[in-house]
């Protein structure tokens, strides 16, 4: 059963990310929305550990955040505004919010 995976908080205020990583299947998803989103600034290990993600197409951030954030947009990492993330949301069978 595939997951979509939802986080919101900074990965460097706490260990989301990583418990979410650990825990993902090879169908799930993850969607970084929030300050969850400085995951993806250039060079840093959250990136790199989001990689394997990024290669299957798998890993979304909400466009709205990056461009709050002024981050950029990796490559490979698929962007997305809200009415996509309620298509997301119904295309995998369960979404896991990560509070």
């Amino acid at each position: 059963m595939a997951t979509l995976h939802v986080l919101s908080h900074s990965p460097f205020a706490d260990t989301r990310l990583d418990s979410c990583l650990r825990l993902l299947g090879k169908d799930d998803g993850v969607l970084l929305c929030g300050d969850a989103t400085y995951a993806l600034m250039p060079s840093s290990a959250q990136l790199k550990a989001l990689q394997p993600l990024v290669e299957s197409s798998q890993l979304f951030a909400l466009d709205e955040d990056l461009r709050a954030r002024n981050l950029p947009l990796p490559a490979g990492v698929n962007s997305i505004d809200y009415p996509a993330f309620v298509e997301l949301s119904l295309r995998f069978d369960k979404v896991n919010t990560w509070l």
